[in-house]
């Protein structure tokens, strides 16, 4: 693959009121660019802001805290600068928070966090001093670690149980199967109760197996394993327009949700393949490695074009380059190469060979050359990326695959840290944790 690593940088302006006030005493001013770590705590514009994506705070510009336009996607809203538990008659807005506050004063005595102890949504606690609300049922996640279901806020409210009016319809859960993988976090429906997995195991019962397995979860009755949670059926079950249009919302327009779900129909286990958060890891893994390949869906063709025509198999005549057509990368993975496109085209019923420019003219053929790379192509790797993803190889394999033969070994840190950031923005967005298998290669 010819790698574009060019990122879009759009800059819009989106002041935001905060629900909660912080101490800033102390607190360092951000700087754009400079390097910040996760969990960094700066104030930017009277407010402070928790860094959440190490490597997206430290981009800058679209991500300056509260004013650039995918700043939620790097920083948390930790509330205006001024003393610490003073409520504010503003809104918080930050898209990635379901939390609407309905009392902020402080004076409550909040529990403090506890390894193992199952959480409700909404619920508030103590943690090292600060504290945070459940945003989704679980089972004692670390409130730091499990930024999906913790969120900070600057106070314990007065009633000492929970800050929030929220209400929501429970998910209908899985079914508990024997022998199925299950990974942490994992909420099954088992004998009409609900069981959370505390750690990932191979399908032990939850009620023997209670080092796996703790009673709690939010759960409205038995399902199966492919209940939906974007609606529709296939992609569309685990990705939503709306969840696209989060992931990626600087994308051209020529990246269409619906020419995307209409190209997966081509290949039936993508992403449609073992559990749900299995599901959910190989859906973000590709849009990750997409993102990255076009910055952010931005680029529908790569901008250092060349004719890139060579001998397909060390055979000329097997997949001769087309008079006056160049192979250089195009579409989510940027397609390149003659023997690719043969490849591809082959695989796809299409010619792509001889005309190579359909891969950037229909967006659902450009998906298609995407997930046929996905699904197909071991590339500089030893397995094809949907394998690593379904079978617990890990993020880290799909990097290798992809590009290793540049980025893995210590070839570019940078890159595949890269990679990793975007898997971890996606997972989050779509409420999944990364899994078994390393994240880097």
């Amino acid at each position: 693959m010819n790698i574009i690593k060019v990122m879009g940088l759009l800059f819009a302006v989106l002041l935001t009121s905060q629900a909660y006030a912080y101490n800033c005493s102390g607190v360092a001013q951000y700087v754009d660019g400079h390097s910040y770590t996760t969990n960094t705590i700066v104030q930017n514009g009277g407010s402070a802001y928790r860094c959440t994506e190490g490597g997206w705070c430290s981009i800058g510009g679209p991500y300056n805290p509260g004013s650039g336009w995918a700043w939620t996607n790097a920083w948390a809203a930790l509330g205006a600068c001024g003393t610490t538990g003073g409520a504010s008659s503003s809104t918080a807005s930050r898209a990635t928070s379901a939390a609407a506050s309905s009392t902020t004063t402080t004076g409550g005595s909040c529990p403090n966090w506890a390894a193992g102890t199952n959480y409700a949504t909404g619920i508030v606690v103590k943690y090292n001093g600060s504290y945070y609300i459940a945003e989704h049922d679980n089972p004692g996640y670390d409130p730091v670690i499990s930024t999906w279901f913790w969120d900070p806020v600057a106070s314990c409210p007065s009633s000492g149980t929970t800050s929030s009016a929220k209400s929501s319809v429970a998910p209908v859960c899985p079914n508990w199967a024997a022998g199925t993988q299950y990974f942490t976090g994992n909420v099954v429906n088992y004998n009409g109760s609900s069981y959370a997995a505390l750690h990932d195991n191979p399908g032990y019962d939850p009620v023997i197996s209670t080092w796996f397995w703790a009673a709690g979860g939010s759960c409205s009755g038995g399902g199966n394993s492919s209940s939906s949670v974007g609606g529709g059926s296939g992609f569309a079950a685990i990705v939503s327009e709306s969840q696209f249009g989060q992931i990626f919302p600087g994308r051209n327009s020529f990246y269409t949700y619906s020419g995307l779900v209409e190209a997966a129909k081509a290949f039936s286990a993508f992403s449609t393949t073992g559990s749900l958060d299995t599901k959910k890891r190989e859906a973000a893994a590709a849009m990750a490695n997409f993102s990255h390949e076009t910055g952010g869906l931005v680029y529908v063709t790569e901008i250092a074009k060349n004719l890139y025509c060579g001998d397909w198999d060390n055979n000329p005549s097997t997949c001769p380059c087309e008079p006056g057509r160049w192979y250089y990368g195009r579409g989510p993975i940027q397609l390149s190469w003659n023997g690719n496109y043969c490849a591809a085209g082959d695989a796809l019923g299409l010619d792509l060979r001889a005309n190579p420019d359909l891969v950037e003219q229909n967006a659902t053929v450009a998906w298609k050359t995407a997930i046929w790379f996905w699904m197909t192509q071991t590339g500089a790797g030893n397995q094809t990326s949907h394998n690593a993803m379904v079978n617990g190889a890990g993020f880290g394999e799909t990097i290798r695959t992809i590009n290793g033969s540049i980025e893995c070994n210590g070839g570019n840190a940078a890159q595949v840290q890269n990679r990793i950031n975007e898997y971890q923005r996606i997972l989050n967005i779509l409420g999944g944790s990364a899994g078994p298998g390393a994240l880097g290669c």
